[in-house]
């Protein structure tokens, strides 16, 4: 059983022999999973359910509760029976294991449905299918073609979701037969590699991302050292060359070769020294008018719709949060937006956005271009609004862009320019270490696990916990024009260099 393999460990195997050892036999090495990760875990179960209702003939087979053997003579009975479509249908050959999304019965054969939840099908997806072609070959089946379902995200919902139209079929038969004498070569090479004693001496490189990341990169990253060059934020520099050049830490690197904003931010880090080009600063600051509005939107994307007249990933507001400052030296006034859950929240969103926000009022958010897109969203839903709407976007200043462009650069922000770096290295006391919800993907975490809870305490604890997160996006926002007019004020400030 030492060399048995299952299609996630073959996966993984094309990916990296050494994490296919390590998954085999020290599982325990692994990074935790991060909220991205389950996102998209959840995403893919959401949309394999989705899937079934293209078959709605379709049987089950129990992989929750039973063990593989069973799983494997649960599905010979259903083909043996003549079951038109059959779910997670377990199959092993020449010890391969690998259970197949959908298998459909047409004209005396089987049709392999490998369900995916991206929008177009890439190199993995056919290498996946290929394995499941080979195994159920293998063990007797016969199949007629191989295809992947993936999200069409040209779809538009209307009321209902129609599994036709969400899903585009793509026949990748052709693809896969070619694959065959590959991945019968790949099996074996593998198979040799989990009789090992030892796992394989292979260096990091790029496979470590790609095509996904790995979640040994942890264990195996031990010798980087923290600032290394994979720190350099921004093209230019193509990492691994100087990594295989034995040139690791900033101290190492030739400062001149580096594009300026990577001079920049290895200068920075090596002095531990900030920088401001203050005139730059001034002409962003001069651009600010009053009344003051900082806004900020959390939304949440899913592969199925939610709502009618969304499309899948779609980034759907469900919350804001935007301080108010009508005029100079008035005090701030904060307005928030919370839906509540399993309600479609998007109309009452934009009327008390609308209400809020004074007219005429200088728009200031962090990375314009998501707000923007949010709002042409909204007037998309809502034409009756596109007037109101439509002056937020015209008046919308970014405040990401003298971070962006180095104009301030503070050696703790780390090379980033995101709100959740540059906050903290700004004003070390109002960073997001301390809160339950610490960036924009737990805010949408938290809000599809509020939609799916009954108990009510539980409910309104996220939602506390959404509403703080949220506020200090737009009062970090609030404070951090504050410190650059600061800045700009004092001609000498303790580890600020003027540029």
């Amino acid at each position: 059983m030492n060399s048995y393999l299952s299609k996630s460990l073959y996966m993984k195997g094309l990916q990296c022999v050494k994490a296919l050892y390590l998954q085999k036999y020290h599982a325990d090495l692994k990074d935790p999973i991060t909220e991205s990760q389950q996102m998209l875990i959840n995403n893919g179960e959401d949309v394999n359910i989705y899937s079934r209702l293209l078959f709605p003939e379709g049987i089950l087979i129990d992989n929750e509760s039973s063990s593989i053997p069973y799983q494997i003579k649960e599905t010979e009975r259903e083909i043996k029976k003549g079951t038109r479509a059959i779910f997670e249908g377990s199959f092993s050959f020449n010890d391969v294991f690998t259970r197949v999304d959908i298998l459909a019965l047409q004209y005396g054969s089987y049709n392999i449905y490998e369900i995916k939840s991206t929008t177009e099908v890439k190199d993995e997806h056919i290498d996946d299918v290929a394995l499941q072609y080979h195994v159920i070959t293998g063990a007797g089946v016969k199949v007629s073609s191989a295809s992947v379902a993936y999200i069409n995200n040209w779809y538009v919902r209307n009321d209902s979701i129609k599994p036709d139209e969400l899903f585009t079929i793509e026949d990748v038969t052709d693809a896969v037969i070619r694959k065959q004498d590959y991945v019968a070569a790949e099996i074996e090479k593998q198979k040799r590699v989990l009789l090992r004693k030892t796992p394989p001496s292979i260096d990091i490189g790029e496979y470590c991302d790609k095509p996904y990341p790995c979640d040994f990169k942890g264990y195996c990253w031990q010798h980087i050292p923290t600032p290394s060059i994979f720190d350099l934020r921004g093209r230019g520099v193509k990492k691994f060359n100087l990594y295989h050049k034995g040139i690791i830490r900033f101290e190492d690197i030739e400062i001149e070769s580096l594009p300026i904003n990577q001079q920049i931010q290895v200068k920075a880090t090596l002095n531990q020294e900030n920088s401001i080009n203050r005139g730059a600063i001034r002409q962003f600051l001069n651009t600010l008018t009053y009344p003051l509005a900082y806004l900020d939107f959390e939304t949440a994307s899913h592969p199925v719709p939610f709502y009618s007249d969304c499309r899948p990933y779609q980034q759907i507001p469900f919350q804001y949060s935007v301080h108010i400052i009508p005029r100079k030296g008035a005090e701030v006034i904060h307005y928030e937006f919370l839906a509540e859950p399993c309600v479609d929240g998007r109309r009452a969103l934009v009327e008390a956005l609308i209400a809020a926000i004074p007219a005429n009022s200088c728009v200031v958010t962090y990375n314009k271009a998501f707000e923007i897109g949010v709002l042409k969203s909204c007037i998309a839903w809502f034409p009756e609004y596109e007037n109101e709407v439509q002056a937020i976007i015209d008046n919308i200043v970014d405040l990401m862009i003298p971070f962006k462009n180095r104009e301030v650069y503070y050696w703790t922000m780390n090379g980033s320019y995101s709100m959740k770096s540059v906050l903290p290295a700004l004003l070390p006391e109002m960073g997001y270490s301390g809160l339950e919800i610490g960036n924009g993907n737990m805010a949408m975490s938290a809000f599809f696990k509020m939609n799916e809870l009954e108990d009510a305490e539980e409910i309104d604890r996220i939602r506390l916990s959404l509403l703080e997160y949220c506020k200090l996006d737009t009062l970090g926002m609030v404070r951090i024009v504050e410190e650059l007019r600061n800045l700009c004020k004092n001609a000498k400030i303790m580890g600020v260099a003027s540029r």
